[in-house]
């Protein structure tokens, strides 16, 4: 027999496990990773209007705050971009990757991580393993996860103040296979502080706390992602808003 602590904890982890699959499965049927342009005027990750639930792309930069023109590896790091941008618009997924990582180790910028990390976001949802560039070896779902992670946390670090960067980062954790929706949470948070205008942030941090059953703080974010211009929201609004006085008459019914 197991102890009421432990079948609390199972309780607990089971409860866990249910929210990953229900925020992984709101995330999966409309999430696009934002990718950063070439746009060389730029100087820093900039939001466009909402087009994220519409399946549109978003564009950031390629620039960094202290590139020049007379840095020749900047240069050459920018061509690279520029041309990984148009493979990745073409659809050729492995050939960007191969020119965003060119990108990188000639000189490394916030907007080559960001982009290098949506290739390997794009195969890692791919129906069939990839093919590395110039090799024959294969990198599986959960390592094109890691490796997107670990390409939007760099660019994170470079660009703490980017706001797409930090959305992409909470989809790769609500998406990984062991999905961490705390980590989601804490990434769309910073992401919404950076663009508090940005509807599409809002509305992404509603679905993950609404899975994991923060009902009243779901309901405010998707109030404000509807203010923002999110119609979608008005129907989780109305949701939402049922379970949570469902809630409330089944806590009343159970009061002495």
């Amino acid at each position: 027999m197991l102890s009421k602590l432990a079948q609390n904890q199972i309780g607990r982890a089971r409860g866990c496990a249910v929210a990953c699959c229900a925020a992984r499965r709101a995330y999966s049927g409309w999430f696009v990773p934002r990718i950063a342009s070439p746009a060389r005027t730029a100087q820093q990750h900039r939001p466009r209007p909402p087009a994220l639930l519409s399946g549109t792309k978003r564009w950031a930069t390629s620039t960094t705050p202290h590139s020049t023109a007379s840095d020749p590896a900047e240069v050459e790091a920018l061509q690279c971009l520029e041309q990984g941008t148009l493979k990745l618009e073409e659809g050729d997924v492995n050939a960007a990757k191969e020119l965003y990582q060119r990108s990188v180790d000639i000189k490394r910028t916030a907007s080559s991580l960001f982009n290098l990390g949506v290739t390997h976001y794009h195969l890692s949802t791919a129906v069939s393993p990839q093919l590395l560039p110039g090799t024959c070896a294969k990198l599986t779902f959960a390592e094109e996860f890691d490796e997107a992670i670990v390409a939007w946390k760099d660019s994170i670090a470079l660009q703490p103040s980017s706001p797409d960067a930090h959305t992409n980062l909470a989809s790769a954790y609500v998406m990984l296979p062991q999905s961490r929706p705390d980590l989601a949470i804490h990434h769309l948070n910073i992401a919404a502080s950076l663009a508090p205008e940005d509807g599409e942030i809002a509305f992404n941090l509603a679905v993950v706390l609404e899975s994991c059953g923060k009902l009243e703080e779901a309901l405010e974010q998707y109030k404000r992602s509807r203010k923002l211009g999110i119609q979608r929201a008005d129907m989780h609004i109305r949701n939402v808003g049922a379970k949570i006085l469902g809630q409330m008459a089944k806590d009343g019914k159970s009061e002495p």
